[in-house]
């Protein structure tokens, strides 16, 4: 096996983490020895043993010595105490001969200093093993422990002609079961789920996460006026999914129904009778959720690529055609003035699912003054 097979084994290992070590990184590690891997382990919730320490203790309980041989991480070892003790530590103590990393860790307690620490002891350091793919799996850690804000992804789904809906208001189901099932996914790798207050009254959804062993995300909706149903699916089980209604003003008598129903309800007006989105994710940022998906609507997907706060566009788009000039498009809002002010994906990829397709990409940062 070549060293990115090693490595790729380690990505599969971290990704069983999805949703459930947040707000750290998902983190996967394999111990090997004359080509075959004797240990593994990966970071399986937050606060528990990272990647390495679980694949020691694999080493430990099968009574593997796993002196001498290699290790390959998906990201750079910690160097300093957490809710756990370094790894650099474990993995010096156990001897190992040569670590292949895949991620340098930007956190700035890190940086550099895990592999530093390796190589100051004796131990062979290679970096950047499958590096774009180790990048990918910890893009929402990366940001959230750089800038201290969730990092953002604006997802639809759409037909070729953009259409979200016919001109009825009908849209389940655009896309098929492979397509919904991987949003599912994208529910369980997210802290938080946000829609507008539209798409509830549209769609009455549940906004949970329906995967094997799923976690529910934080459901967030953007409803300045409350005018959210005291009968919808959200506010009837905001008492078992945590729930958070963003509006205008939090003193009337709607807010305290819908607080005693186990909505948390937040103030956060922007001053043009919409939601201070900036100030609502520096809010999230604060209380350690890391990541948001915005599933709804045309009009929310607008104001988060116009408000700055979009890192990633996800576009599921079906081989159909709704036509309809009044029928709802996948992102609203005033629109761009002309072709140069558009915004910009970069890092494309493109994903068949069962017939429907997959675009996302990048939001390209740039000034739009």
């Amino acid at each position: 096996m070549r060293h990115e097979d090693f490595m790729q084994a380690a990505v599969e290992l971290a990704e069983k983490g999805m949703g459930y070590v947040s707000p750290n990184p998902m983190v996967g590690a394999v111990i090997v020895r004359d080509g075959e891997i004797i240990a593994s382990g990966y970071h399986e919730r937050y606060g528990g043993l990272h990647a390495e320490r679980n694949a020691f203790k694999q080493c430990d309980e099968k009574g593997i010595d796993c002196r001498g041989a290699d290790m390959y991480v998906t990201l750079e070892p910690c160097c300093h105490h957490g809710k756990q003790p370094p790894c650099t530590e474990a993995v010096t103590a156990h001897g190992i001969r040569r670590v292949f990393v895949g991620s340098s860790d930007p956190n700035p307690l890190v940086s550099g200093r895990g592999t530093e620490f390796l190589r100051s002891n004796g131990i062979e350091v290679t970096e950047g093993i499958l590096k774009d793919r180790c990048d990918r799996l910890n893009e929402i850690f990366f940001k959230y422990i750089t800038t201290g804000l969730p990092f953002v992804t604006v997802k639809y789904a759409m037909t070729l002609d953009g259409k979200t809906a016919c001109c009825t208001g009908e849209s389940k189901w655009i896309t098929g079961e492979t397509a919904r099932r991987h949003v599912h996914r994208e529910r369980q790798r997210h802290a938080a789920i946000m829609v507008g207050i539209g798409t509830v009254l549209a769609d009455d959804p549940m906004l949970t996460c329906r995967t094997e062993n799923g976690r529910d995300p934080l459901r967030i909706i953007c409803d300045t006026k409350l005018r959210i149903p005291e009968s919808s699916n959200i506010v009837r089980t905001a008492d078992r999914v945590p729930t958070m209604i963003v509006c205008g003003n939090d003193s009337s008598e709607k807010a305290e129904m819908l607080r005693k129903a186990g909505c948390r309800i937040v103030c956060l007006p922007d001053g043009n009778g919409g939601t201070d989105l900036v100030g609502l994710m520096r809010m999230l940022g604060r209380e350690k959720v890391d990541s948001v998906l915005i599933e709804g609507g045309g009009t929310l997907a607008w104001s988060a690529l116009e408000s700055g706060i979009a890192d990633k566009v996800m576009a599921y788009t079906a081989p159909k055609i709704f036509g309809g000039k009044t029928a709802f498009t996948s992102v609203g809002g005033k629109g761009a003035a002309k072709p140069s002010e558009a915004f910009l994906l970069e890092d494309t990829a493109v994903t068949m699912l069962d017939g429907d397709i997959l675009i996302e990409g990048r939001v390209k940062k740039c000034s739009r003054d």
